[in-house]
This record gives structure tokens, C-alpha cells and sequence, in this order.
């Protein structure tokens, strides 16, 4: 079977020797020796000012939402097309998700399509930077300056991407990121938080640590959030080859775009000037065409992703917050994007043979 992807994995005696490591300590969570050279090298790699490891992508974005201290009902503005995650954390903070329509060429949030959403309990902007792609971050952050909203990013698929030779994990007021093992970069799980001020990074490390500040004293209601040791030094092996792992994936990206150049499918409109090719979206000219396209793939052993698919607003917990037909491009992008298989070590052999699948199906 080719899956759509496949973990990262580091040298084994490098990880190994990281292992002894921790054994030799015994301090296998709590901010360990790891952890904290991790935090510091993504940062020099990143180029941000501050950067603090969490558990997993998931509990970032609820830490990121818990900063601003939102009374329950606020209104967050955010996205229909990402995965479940995105939402689950503002609903897990008993905030109110409000959706948006995306842009149909970037399938990011359209800003136009934001401001129509905007009112009197509107706190926040959660956009999601779709498969590695930046949103418009101008024009979120107009309207964020406009009506006075916070913006968090996530950032999940966006490791190492950077926008007009920026990290685009400087916009916004706060980013998050996953290092699941399917990701780019990964810690097997894992994820962080990146913001630019001092008084967030502070109320970030209280927050993943339960709010604790001594034995005696917890000032507010946090979580268990801590990266532990065995996750960091599976991210300091892959951080070693990270440049690596993202030419490789470039050249299957370049290489699937070259052989569909003529077929009837579109590819996403990408604004980075450094891309990090996390995923290979591509977009069919109906529902149909997709799934048969994917059963094909299935039939020869190669599984491909409907990625995301159903809508966020599809599923029935969620569904009451919004009109299916307010959102006419998100569901549009559902119905008709298929992530073919990318991964460092996908020969070109099989990518032709998937390519050759997608013709003939189409």
C-alpha cells in the first residue's frame, strides 16, 4: 500500500544516543535539558522571537484562545475548510465559532468574506494557513485593526513558510503550530506556540503547566500541556535534515505539477516565497471526478486523501452555526480536492504510475 504520507524518521543511533541521554537524567518532562534546546534552535531556524512547545498541535490552539481571557459565547471568526482541531478548540473553550466562506484559488479565508461576519461579540480571527499556504495576512490584519480583533494563525501545516522572506509565523498575534508525526517537521506528537511578547510567552508557560508558579501557588485554571523529553529529541533528529526533507518534497511536488500541467485538474494558487510542500491538493472539476479518481488509486493500492472532507460545518455538532449556502467555495473545495501521496522518500516511479491513474480516471 502507498500511503498519502509517511512519518519522518532520524538516524536510529542518533536517537538512540539521545535516549541514553535521558536515561542517564531520568528528567523525562517538566521543561527537561531537551525541551528547552529544541525551544531554542526552532527559534533560530524559524526566526522568531519566541517559540514554547506544547503537547500537540490541538492543545496549542486552546492555549492560544485561553490567553486573551474570552467570555464564554465570544464569537471567533474562523474556517470551514481545515481539520476538526481548528474548530474543536474554540468550541472546547465555550467560545462561539462563526464561519466564513474561503477564497477559491488559495483556500484560505477570504478577508471580504470575514468582515461580512463581524459583530458587536466578534473577539477574534482564527484562519487557518490551509495546507502550508499563507492566508492574506494583510488583509486579515486590516480588519482585525479595524474592528479591534485578536488574530490567531494556525499554523499547523505552515512549518519553515515564510511570506515576502518572512517567517509567516510573525503575523498575527499569536501562531500555532503541529509536529504530529504526519507533518513536515515532526516531535511524533507534539506542537508550539509562537508569539512576539513577553507578556504572552509568560502567561504560555503558566498555561501548558496548569498555571502553576511554585508548590504553593496556581494562579489560573491551565492545562497539562508539556512536551515531554522522548518528543524533543525526535524533533532535534529532524530538525538536522529538515532542509533536506523539504528539497525532496519539492521535487515530487514540482514533479506530480509537471505531469498534470495538461490534464483537467487545478492546483492551488500558493502566495509563499518559501513553501515547504507539506501537501499535493488537487483539485478536480467535480464530485465525481474526485472519487473516481480516488477509487482508482484505492484499486492499485495507493491511498489518496479527501482532505478536508466533509466541511467542518458538515458534522452535526457543528452544523446549526452556519448556512451550508454562505459558504459556496468551501464547500466547493470539499467536494473536489483530492491530496495525492507526498513524502521524502516516494520515488518518482510511483509518482508517474499516480499520475498516469489520475489521467486515465479523468
Amino acid at each position: 500500500m502507498i500511503y498519502v504520507t509517511r512519518p519522518t524518521m532520524p538516524d536510529i543511533n542518533e536517537f538512540i544516543g539521545y535516549t541514553k541521554k535521558i536515561w542517564q537524567n531520568r528528567w523525562l518532562t517538566n521543561h527537561g535539558e531537551f525541551v528547552n534546546l529544541l525551544e531554542k534552535k526552532l527559534k533560530h531556524y524559524l526566526a522568531v522571537a519566541d517559540l514554547l512547545c506544547v503537547t500537540n498541535g490541538t492543545i496549542a490552539l486552546q492555549i492560544a484562545l485561553k490567553l486573551y481571557d474570552f467570555k464564554p459565547g465570544s464569537e471567533i471568526i474562523t474556517t470551514p475548510f481545515s481539520f476538526i482541531a481548528t474548530t474543536n478548540a474554540i468550541l472546547n473553550e465555550k467560545l462561539r465559532p462563526v464561519f466564513a466562506d474561503i477564497d477559491g484559488g488559495t483556500f484560505n479565508l477570504d478577508p471580504r468574506q470575514v468582515e461580512k461576519k463581524i459583530a458587536p461579540n466578534t473577539k477574534a480571527i482564527l484562519a487557518t494557513h490551509v495546507y502550508g499556504n499563507p492566508s492574506d495576512v494583510v488583509g486579515l490584519q486590516r480588519i482585525a485593526n479595524k474592528y479591534h480583533l485578536k488574530v490567531i494563525y494556525d499554523a499547523a501545516h505552515a512549518f519553515g513558510v515564510q511570506y515576502k522572506s518572512q517567517s509567516i509565523l510573525n503575523f498575527g498575534d499569536v501562531s500555532t503550530l503541529s509536529f504530529h508525526a504526519t507533518k513536515v517537521f515532526n516531535t511524533i506528537e507534539g506542537g508550539a506556540l509562537v508569539v512576539r511578547n513577553a507578556a504572552l510567552s509568560k502567561k504560555i508557560k503558566l498555561l501548558r503547566d496548569f498555571g502553576i508558579v511554585s508548590e504553593e501557588k496556581n494562579i489560573l485554571a491551565g492545562l497539562n500541556g508539556k512536551m515531554n523529553e522522548f518528543q524533543a529529541i525526535m524533533g532535534l533528529c529532524n530538525l538536522d535534515s529538515i532542509d533536506q526533507i523539504i528539497k525532496e518534497r519539492k521535487s515530487i511536488y514540482e514533479h506530480y505539477v509537471e505531469g498534470l500541467a495538461n490534464s483537467k485538474v487545478k492546483f492551488q494558487s500558493i502566495t509563499a516565497s518559501r513553501y515547504n510542500y507539506s501537501y499535493m491538493p488537487v483539485c478536480f472539476v467535480n464530485k465525481h471526478k474526485r472519487d473516481k479518481v480516488c477509487n482508482a488509486l484505492l484499486r492499485h493500492g495507493i491511498m489518496a486523501r479527501k482532505y478536508f472532507y466533509p466541511l467542518i460545518t458538515d458534522f452535526n455538532y457543528v452544523k446549526y452555526f452556519v448556512r451550508r449556502n454562505e459558504l459556496k467555495n468551501a464547500v466547493l473545495a470539499a467536494d473536489t480536492v483530492l491530496c495525492l501521496p507526498l513524502y521524502p522518500d516516494l520515488n518518482l516511479g510511483t509518482v508517474d504510475r499516480i499520475i498516469r491513474i489520475v489521467k486515465n480516471n479523468i
